[in-house]
């Protein structure tokens, strides 16, 4: 268990280094002072430019693909490998720390962004296969809605779907994986809902269905 236990917490500290807030403090910006207060990529992008939030993207991401990718092989000295502990459970568990750490991060009290660049790093390492649905029910939604925080809780929710739908048998553990995943995405971006079912907010692309919002 100190193997599991250790590299969580590693991929915790790693998932912790936001990109925006990263960027920002070099360029003497706090971005969750700007626009909608998220740390993430999409309010970079409105409020700091296409330059910063492709800098705050890639860290995002690449922070999600080496918790995920590289430390369940690393044999960490002193530590060992427990045989007790099955390495896609370990994967899966370092990838979801690291995006627990995006949004609470320790190095920015607690205050960061919703989550998603790092899941998509996280997803990338972890099971590329589940980008396909992910993407389309991001682009479809988006089209359809105009929304990027909606099309990304559809995204995150349409993978456990996608295990059920094409899957089989079905791994327990990507499923319960997705799931977890998918419902944290939905939690950190409830605002987006809230917003959303208020008519409360400004699409950000041109949608296909009008739906009366300013």
């Amino acid at each position: 268990m100190l193997e599991l236990g250790l590299k969580i917490f590693l991929s915790y500290l790693l998932g912790s280094i936001n990109g925006a807030l990263l960027i920002g403090r070099l360029r003497g910006v706090d971005i969750r002072q700007s626009g909608s207060g998220n740390a993430g990529g999409t309010n970079a992008l409105r409020t700091q430019g296409k330059v910063f939030a492709t800098g705050v993207m890639a860290i995002d991401i690449f922070k999600g693909v080496i918790p995920t990718l590289v430390l369940p092989l690393l044999i960490l000295p002193g530590v060992g490998t427990d045989p007790d502990i099955a390495r896609n459970w370990l994967m899966y568990s370092c990838g979801l720390a690291a995006v627990v750490g995006h949004c609470y991060p320790i190095w920015f009290g607690f205050k960061g962004g919703k989550g998603a660049a790092t899941a998509l790093g996280v997803i990338a390492a972890a099971a590329p296969v589940l980008l396909i649905p992910a993407l389309i029910a991001w682009v479809v939604t988006l089209k359809l809605f105009g929304f990027v925080g909606i099309a990304t809780i559809v995204a995150g929710l349409a993978m456990p779907l996608a295990v059920l739908m094409f899957q089989s048998p079905v791994v327990l553990s990507l499923f319960m994986f997705s799931s977890l995943l998918g419902l944290f995405v939905l939690y950190t971006h409830r605002s987006n809902v809230i917003k959303f079912l208020a008519h409360e907010s400004s699409a950000d692309v041109t949608p296909w269905i009008d739906i009366g919002r300013s």
